[in-house]
């Protein structure tokens, strides 16, 4: 044990490091793997992806991870078995980037594993009264060190929860060190299958640091292009582009205590789920809706709670640029929505110099990196933004 103390403390005192980011969200494509070569620490941090890959899961993986997947009933015996397995399989696939990249495990300093999450519970959705904010990932990370010898960070949202958040979101830490820029305001906006946004000052003070979801990003459009059209996601919009929008519907899906809720706030697809739409569908009266409508209908209520959640969230008369990434990014349908209700430019964030593809697993590599070799950084008395370090550390033997 000593000698790995020693290799992680040697770590933390070099210039840079060669750290892997896992991200593995939650509309299940496969193992986002991005080896990342970290300068520095904190706002001096400086990041290149040498090589980025997604690892796309097997149907029986997916189907494994969906039986137990944002349900409060479960078989808890699946989850426990799902916890080390999800780990393994991750490691094998870290395993095999490496061999395709030809770089050998001993040339790699940490991974950084996100893990799978399971459930997503902060107080203000499960309001159950002396229980806290809550969140759940699995991919055990002693699994992970031991099977590839590489020191593994992983469990990242249970700092974030003990010190006052809610577990989310945690792009604002690495979005902070990696993308802010003196004298312009940017508005990072991350669209997986939850969208969230972070607000970066042009003045670069943190305390006006902000971040925070905003409802479903490829969630529901995902869930019914599956159930409709047996396709993973609506691949450049072509199913919306073929429907129009139902106002009914659409005012239906919007009315959710979600929206009512104090920023900053999360969210989950045990809120936004195939019941929520079924039951909006049902108090609006349009259970018969032709599918391709629906797909349409459902862009437009990401596009507007995504729209307005900047819109109320951020100051009168703040001018910025905005920058999108995740899969809603791929959706021009999407894209042009929420361009057309903000009235501006929404520009890629591959401009900025990280591909939007690899952006998440890149910020838990700045994570780990801070862990490893950073300092916790203020970002004001505002809930919700804790200035912590994070992630748990698995040694491989």
């Amino acid at each position: 044990m000593k000698e790995h103390v020693e290799k992680l403390y040697a770590l933390s005192r070099k210039p840079s490091r060669r750290i892997i980011g896992l991200m593995s969200g939650t509309s299940l494509d496969g193992l986002d793997v991005a080896l990342c070569h970290v300068v520095g620490s904190g706002p001096e941090t400086r990041l290149k992806v040498e090589h980025f890959k997604t690892v796309p899961y097997e149907d029986g993986f997916r189907n494994a991870v969906r039986e137990i997947f944002a349900k409060r009933q479960i078989d808890f015996q699946q989850l426990c078995l799902l916890n080390p397995f999800i780990g393994l399989q991750h490691a094998q696939m870290i395993l095999e980037c490496l061999s395709e990249w030809g770089i050998p495990t001993s040339e790699v300093d940490l991974i950084a594993s996100h893990g799978q999450t399971v459930f997503h519970a902060p107080q203000k959705q499960h309001g159950i009264a002396g229980f806290p904010n809550a969140t759940l990932q699995i991919g055990d990370g002693d699994h992970i060190a031991v099977k590839t010898g590489i020191i593994t960070l992983s469990d990242f949202r249970q700092k974030h929860i003990a010190a006052g958040g809610e577990g989310a979101p945690l792009a604002v830490y690495g979005d902070y060190f990696l993308f802010s820029q003196k004298g312009e305001s940017r508005i990072l906006l991350n669209m997986g299958g939850i969208a969230n946004f972070t607000f970066l000052p042009g003045n670069l003070d943190t305390s006006a640091v902000f971040t925070t979801d905003t409802g479903p990003g490829n969630t529901l459009i995902d869930a019914f292009t599956r159930l409709h059209f047996g396709k993973p996601y609506d691949e450049n919009g072509s199913i919306a582009s073929s429907g129009a929008i139902d106002e009914a519907l659409l005012k239906a899906l919007k009315d959710s205590p979600f929206f009512e809720q104090p920023f900053p706030k999360t969210t989950g697809p045990e809120v936004f789920s195939v019941d929520y739409v079924k039951n909006a569908m049902q108090v609006s009266g349009r259970g018969g809706i032709a599918p391709n409508h629906l797909i349409a209908t459902l862009t437009q209520f990401s596009a507007e709670a995504i729209s307005e959640a900047i819109r109320d969230a951020m100051p009168a008369g703040e001018a910025f640029e905005m920058y999108a990434s995740g899969g809603g990014a791929h959706n021009p349908v999407l894209m042009s929505a929420i361009g057309e209700l903000l009235g501006r430019h929404i520009r890629l964030i591959d401009e900025l110099g990280v591909s939007g593809d690899a952006k998440e697993a890149v910020l838990f590599a700045v994570l780990a990196n801070e862990a490893v070799a950073g300092e916790a950084l203020y970002f004001g008395e505002r809930k919700g933004v804790p200035g912590v370090s994070m992630g748990k550390i698995s040694f491989p033997g």
